[in-house]
């Protein structure tokens, strides 16, 4: 029996999800549903954290070509529709969620890291939205979350040119959060994800609503929600445990629990 092509792992409070379909980890139909199915397990476990990565001499070389071969209008407006359900899972998970590429990141794996909160690249790292090449436009949120990141006009470029872009372009226009050097990025990138996972998540949360209500109405419908999402922080066994530990030892001694 052969490995899924996609892993799901705990690792203490932070779930792990790993492509492992070589050697492209290719979006096929299989990489789709396993995928999903681990997106699911997520959801199940609880976490604090989740943290997205890859395996092989690739991210991913994108979506396997022949998922669109023979499509209907009415079949691709479905299958735009599944997998944009699935990016809006991955967007919505109410704790830190974070990508990191190692190496070329194409299309549809692209499209899920925008989806991360944060995006964590390798120097060797290349980014490309390539859709042009089968005549299409990325439709899994791609350039509606690049326009978030980077403005219209770059995301506009990416998406026009279907150019490959490296990570420390994409750190300046605001898309990749951090570049991490090659030797050692997955030892890197797995402790950053531990680390933002043992904060305190329930801020974490409220950060992510208060972000998402800026994007979506502006900075004053975030400050109407203020009181409503930060309030209650106050209740929290993690934020009362931090205030003593800082007037009891001083800063950054506290540990969190996520309650």
């Amino acid at each position: 029996m052969t490995d899924a092509p996609v892993r799901f792992e705990m690792d203490g409070a932070l779930a792990i999800i790993t492509l492992q379909a070589p050697p492209l980890n290719l979006f096929d139909q299989a990489l789709i549903d396993s995928l999903t199915q681990a997106v699911h397990q997520v959801s199940a476990e609880h976490p604090r954290g989740l943290l997205i990565r890859a395996e092989g001499r690739a991210v991913s070389g994108g979506v396997d070509v022949h998922l669109f071969d023979g499509l209907t209008p009415e079949q691709g407006g479905r299958l735009w529709d599944d997998l944009l359900a699935l990016i809006h899972t991955v967007e919505d998970f109410p704790f830190p969620t974070i990508f990191a590429a190692h190496a070329l990141c194409l299309t549809a794996a692209f499209e899920l890291s925008l989806a991360c909160d944060l995006l964590l690249a390798a120097e060797k790292a290349k980014f490309g939205l390539v859709e042009i090449v089968v005549g299409l436009t990325p439709s899994m949120g791609g350039p509606q979350r690049l326009a978030e990141r980077a403005g219209p006009a770059r995301a506009r470029e990416l998406v026009y040119t279907g150019e490959l872009y490296p990570a420390a372009t994409l750190e300046q226009w605001n898309v990749v959060n951090r570049v991490l050097p090659d030797e050692g990025f997955a030892e890197a990138a797995l402790a950053f994800a531990q680390r933002i996972t043992n904060g305190p998540t329930q801020a974490h949360t409220a950060t992510k609503r208060l972000i998402r209500e800026q994007l979506n109405g502006g900075a004053r419908a975030a400050d109407a929600i203020v009181a409503e999402v930060s309030g209650p922080l106050f209740g929290t066994d993690d934020l009362k445990n931090a205030v003593r530990s800082f007037l009891e030892v001083g800063p950054g001694k506290a540990t969190y629990e996520g309650r």
